[in-house]
């Protein structure tokens, strides 16, 4: 037990070695080729700093939480870096929801393929389903009917409560996916292999 808590300590510190180095030459490349990211590239620092965060979550014995944080970091990152390119900062209206609940899916998915847990994948992969869905559902009515960006995207009247209608088929369907899996006791919780000789004390 012993060893396998230092090896994930010691890839802990890999990870965040790696992050200074990947900030150090990121702000070398900026001073000596003049990116300007100050101005045009500032979420990749945010986007840099969740995806160092769910590097870091991955090592850890109980890192869900930091897996999941670091992937909405990182999700709100690449939103920023899209709104900042395109000045369509109005799309926050929807695209909050790529964040939550669709980051934290990303997040404990990646970590259930990291400890071998299929319920805590299947609740992730969910969660992104969800947020896609909602993204989607937002998206035709403050773009399509609203016109929020300042103008109307022709779309017929059917379309979004068509949205609506696969979105609650969606999430109804997940409501009895997830009973049955209580049913059948399955947990998102991680799944650690056992103490072998080798990760005893001495």
């Amino acid at each position: 037990m012993i060893g396998s808590e230092r090896r994930r300590a010691s890839g802990g510190a890999a990870v965040l070695g790696a992050l200074l180095i990947a900030v150090g030459l990121l702000f070398l490349a900026d001073q000596y080729w003049n990116l300007d990211l100050g101005h045009y590239g500032w979420p990749i620092y945010v986007i840099g700093l969740g995806l160092a965060v769910v590097l870091l979550g991955l090592t850890q014995r109980s890192g869900s939480g930091l897996t999941t944080f670091g992937s909405m970091v990182t999700v709100l990152g690449l939103i920023l870096f899209y709104q900042n390119l395109t000045d369509h900062w109005d799309s926050w209206a929807y695209a909050w929801t790529l964040i939550a609940p669709g980051g934290s899916g990303v997040g404990m998915a990646l970590y259930g393929v990291r400890v071998g847990n299929a319920g805590m994948v299947r609740v992730g992969l969910w969660q992104i389903v969800t947020a896609l869905g909602l993204f989607a559902a937002g998206f035709l009515f403050f773009e399509g009917l609203v016109g929020i960006s300042g103008r109307r995207f022709p779309l017929p009247n059917w379309v979004l409560p068509l949205a609506v209608i696969v979105l609650g088929l969606l999430l109804l369907f997940r409501g009895f996916t997830a009973r049955q899996d209580a049913h059948h006791g399955e947990s998102d919780e991680p799944s650690w292999p056992s103490r072998t000789e080798g990760d005893s004390p001495g």
